[in-house]
């Protein structure tokens, strides 16, 4: 595990659609609809957290030529990520007054 990663604006949208995916995982194609984020921004902000610790992934346990569709890679929130973001929000939320993307 490394350093706790910037605290970004992109970063905290992924981490906030992450934390209410619970434990399901959400693939990035996913996430980038959710949020109207790119992909060029979006897979190196989920490597980062990856590499932090804050997400875990894997490929979805499908049959993909039965599915006609690629396999997903799925991100979840560990249990440290889930700890650690939930105190980004709220050093944030502290600070600031709120989120803007949540009014």
């Amino acid at each position: 595990m490394t350093t706790s990663p910037r605290m970004t604006g992109p970063t905290l949208k992924v981490l906030g659609q992450l934390m209410e995916a619970r434990s399901e995982g959400l693939s990035g194609a996913d996430i980038s609809k959710a949020i109207g984020i790119a992909s060029g921004t979006l897979y190196p902000i989920l490597f980062r957290l990856e590499r932090a610790g804050w997400l875990s992934s894997d490929w979805e346990d499908i049959d993909a030529s039965e599915m006609g569709r690629p396999r997903k890679r799925l991100y979840r929130m560990t249990s440290i990520g889930a700890l650690e973001g939930r105190a980004a929000f709220n050093d944030i939320l502290q600070g600031k007054g709120g989120l803007a993307w949540q009014s």
